[in-house]
């Protein structure tokens, strides 16, 4: 009897299990719908870093023009643009432009574009809290990562249920880091510069140009 019952308690663990999980998969499906729905988006951000076994407690602030596969990022001093087929990386404390090739259709390439989307692939994935943040509900996926080298110990993406963008990213890796990048602003639909994603070298006339390729 007591064998029945525990076959019966891990069947009922298990339906319960795939149900959260298809609830997952609904709603990430959701935000990456919502996401190619905009021609542009604008993020400005928060990002910070700590390992407190390495006492290591950083803090960062950024922000990204999207579109399509089109991006500027400017994070931690750098300026990165990608205008659909070449990557500049601009350092203004060295004075140099790196210039490269993207793949853009490789998976295995983590870039801005697939930022908000980068989660369909390559995770397993999982229902978790709901939080209130600032009185915004804010539902939790948790992924873990499917290749077991990876060295990240499980991703939580914050989802704000009632727009459903990304309203935080939090990755705890295998040596204790633990990374999360938080929203702070979220526009779309911005009226942007014909020349948006275009690296000007005129404006770098003193800068060396580092080509890769």
């Amino acid at each position: 009897m007591k064998k029945i019952a525990s076959i019966v308690f891990l069947l009922l663990i298990s339906i319960s299990s795939n149900a959260q999980d298809k609830k997952a998969k609904a709603l990430l499906d959701e935000v990456t719908a919502k996401v190619k729905t905009y021609k542009n988006i604008v993020i400005d951000f928060k990002y910070t870093l700590n390992n407190t076994k390495e006492n290591i407690n950083q803090e960062s602030k950024g922000n990204v023009t999207l579109e399509g596969n089109k991006y500027v990022l400017n994070f931690m001093g750098v300026t990165k643009i990608y205008d659909g087929k070449k990557n500049y990386t601009i350092v203004p404390e060295d004075e140099e432009v790196t210039i490269s090739s993207v793949n853009d259709d490789d998976d295995k390439a983590i870039t801005p574009s697939k930022m908000l989307t980068f989660f369909n692939s390559g995770y397993k994935y999982t229902w978790d809290i709901l939080q209130d943040i600032k009185g915004r509900k804010i539902q939790y996926i948790k992924l873990i990562p499917s290749n077991s080298k990876d060295q990240r110990k499980e991703i939580l993406l914050g989802i704000d249920v009632q727009t459903k963008h990304i309203y935080n990213l939090i990755e705890v890796g295998k040596n204790g880091t633990k990374t999360t990048l938080t929203v702070n602003s979220f526009k779309t639909n911005q009226p942007l510069s014909k020349n948006q994603f275009t690296f000007v070298a005129s404006k770098y006339p003193k800068y060396y140009i580092n080509k890769l390729d």
